[in-house]
């Protein structure tokens, strides 16, 4: 089964996925951000680009579910934000790159039960993040306590996330590299407390020399 096989039936299969609220780490982040441009890459039901939309950000959301995307649509409009303020756009980031650039780019749990270049999506993902912008990735540092197959959950640390991303250290900054634990309401209605991981890289205004 391909990934877009895998989460199209994921998500047409259920009434809603995921919660409908912003990540936790991804508004503690932009609340101290001036609102610019921004790339919500794999946005799933759009909790994260409805949230940026309302303070004032100019949305690029984009999923490879197209029902995904459709519910993401009728949250905006429900929540009375303007059409223009959220571009929706179905693709598989496997192959997808945008021409302009951002001031944010956020990837949050952009793991994937069916094997993506996930390293390759998030190297490319940071080459459009704009002078001064800020790089996001967020990911699961540790099962949580409701899987049934705990074995089976793809997890990183901040090592591993900075690995993957490869950042030229004259081009970035890392501003936060860290695991952060939060309260949480599994598919039963279990609070839980989860682990994530959070790697933060700010570009430089311009390049440093060597």
């Amino acid at each position: 089964m391909s990934a877009s096989e895998f989460w199209e039936d994921r998500y047409s299969t259920a009434p809603a996925v995921w919660s409908g609220r912003v990540n936790e780490s991804l508004a503690r982040v932009a609340v101290a951000l001036a609102p610019g441009r921004a790339l919500d890459l794999g946005c799933g039901e759009g909790a994260d680009a409805l949230w940026l939309a309302r303070r004032g950000w100019q949305v690029t959301a984009v999923d490879i579910s197209v029902t995904a995307l459709e519910r993401g649509r009728a949250a905006a409009l429900k929540a009375g934000l303007p059409p223009e303020r959220i571009e929706w756009v179905a693709a598989d980031l496997a192959a997808w790159q945008p021409e302009e650039t951002f001031d944010l780019v956020s990837a949050c749990f952009l793991q994937s039960p069916v094997p993506i270049p996930r390293s390759q999506i998030l190297r490319r993902a940071a080459e459009v993040v704009a002078p001064s912008g800020s790089l996001l990735v967020i990911s699961h540092a540790a099962p949580p306590p409701w899987a049934k197959n705990p074995e089976n959950h793809d997890v990183l640390g901040p090592a591993e996330e900075l690995t993957a991303l490869g950042l030229d250290t004259h081009q970035w900054a890392v501003v936060q590299a860290e695991v952060r634990e939060r309260l949480t309401t599994g598919p039963d209605g279990q609070q839980a407390t989860v682990s994530d991981t959070v790697v933060r890289a700010r570009r430089h205004s311009a390049t440093p020399p060597r």
